[in-house]
């Protein structure tokens, strides 16, 4: 595999290559739902829910980084995560994203999907997927990289789903794949 992020699991291809390709066509397809849209756009609720959009963008910023940042390779997280009191405010990402805009918010889940990508290229490039994370759960077991990647696919294919509701909502776009270019 080269550096440049796949678009679609390959066929018949080796492990890492379809978990990452399933990876990608899942985030490709959740930057499509959320792109173009303004505070309004990112901000509509599909009642009787109360997730939006933006709130979605940086839920899965906080997942991408917590998942590869702190999870896989054992280092603390960044802004805007690190001045948070999660025990005060365990859903914070949630109700603090209509205070973003939309090209924050993009920007800062886009900046979390960078790290991932090269959280993983690190691991990926002193072996497979069987590697063991930093992290140890409450039984003391550490997820190997394959897990956390099909738990991440999973996470993404549930909020992708939510993300298609919201978005035919706003304006009508449906669909499971982006347009070609």
């Amino acid at each position: 595999m080269d550096n440049a992020p796949l678009t679609e699991p390959p066929v018949a291809g080796p492990e890492a290559d379809t978990l990452l390709g399933a990876l990608e066509r899942n985030r490709r397809t959740f930057a499509w739902k959320c792109g173009g849209l303004d505070s309004a756009g990112l901000n509509k609720q599909h009642p009787p829910s109360t997730v939006t959009l933006g709130g979605l963008l940086k839920h899965l910023a906080l997942v991408e980084d917590e998942y590869f940042t702190r999870r896989l390779l054992g280092k603390e997280l960044g802004a805007p995560w690190d001045s948070v009191d999660w025990d005060a405010d365990p859903d914070w990402e949630w109700h603090s994203a209509p205070d973003d805009s939309p090209e924050e918010l993009m920007d800062l889940w886009q900046a979390a999907v960078a790290r991932s990508r090269a959280a993983v290229a690190e691991v990926l490039a002193n072996g497979g997927v069987d590697q063991l994370a930093q992290y140890k759960g409450r039984n003391g077991d550490s997820p190997s990289l394959r897990y956390i990647l099909v738990d991440l696919i999973e996470e993404y294919a549930r909020h992708t789903g939510h993300a298609d509701l919201i978005r035919e909502s706003i304006d009508g776009l449906t669909g499971e794949g982006v347009p070609a270019p």
